[in-house]
């Protein structure tokens, strides 16, 4: 990052304590619509969402929680914020230059928070010595990463929770 303070949203570093928020903001991000955005339910059905992000609660959502507590604390995580309250959220593999994870909260899409996480995330990847950055995007998520310079190496059809679905395998070289 350039200049933290000209971002549209302030990012840091993800905190333990940040996992149920993120788990929250991501369920908001794939079953939410934001008018004038681009929502997941114009390209997945029903079943997928929920495949995908399913509201959960008791023992299934305390082990979600558990399993995301550890991978965003082993990856690069950023939050991003407005109001003291997490509005988006990504994390990069930076040993692999993977993009796991980016998300939104539908009201702040259109207003930079993704392109700065990007951003962001790509420096890191730069600063460790990763040549290209890559990411599984969903269908509704490819046109923002090649707005971000990534390209399509292939289609694939991934199955969560016994249930099929498409997205695409991405990629960006950096310079």
């Amino acid at each position: 990052m350039k200049d933290k303070d000209a971002l549209p949203f302030p990012l840091r570093a993800y905190r333990p304590e940040d996992c149920p928020a993120l788990l929250q903001l991501f369920e908001e991000a794939v079953h939410g619509v934001a008018p004038g955005h681009a929502s997941c339910r114009e390209q997945y059905t029903p079943a997928q969402l929920d495949a995908w992000a399913p509201r959960l609660s008791g023992e299934p959502a305390e082990a979600r929680e558990k399993a995301w507590a550890a991978t965003l604390a082993a990856h690069c995580t950023l939050v991003a914020e407005s109001g003291g309250r997490p509005v988006g959220f990504a994390d990069l593999e930076p040993a692999e230059g993977y993009l796991d994870r980016l998300y939104v909260l539908p009201a702040f899409r259109g207003q930079g928070v993704a392109a700065a996480l990007s951003a962001a995330l790509e420096e890191t990847a730069r600063a460790a010595g990763r040549r290209r950055v890559y990411t599984h995007a969903s269908l509704t998520a490819r046109p923002f990463f090649e707005r971000q310079g990534f390209r399509v190496v292939r289609r694939q059809t991934v199955e969560r929770a016994g249930v099929a679905m498409d997205n695409f395998v991405m990629e960006k070289l950096l310079g």
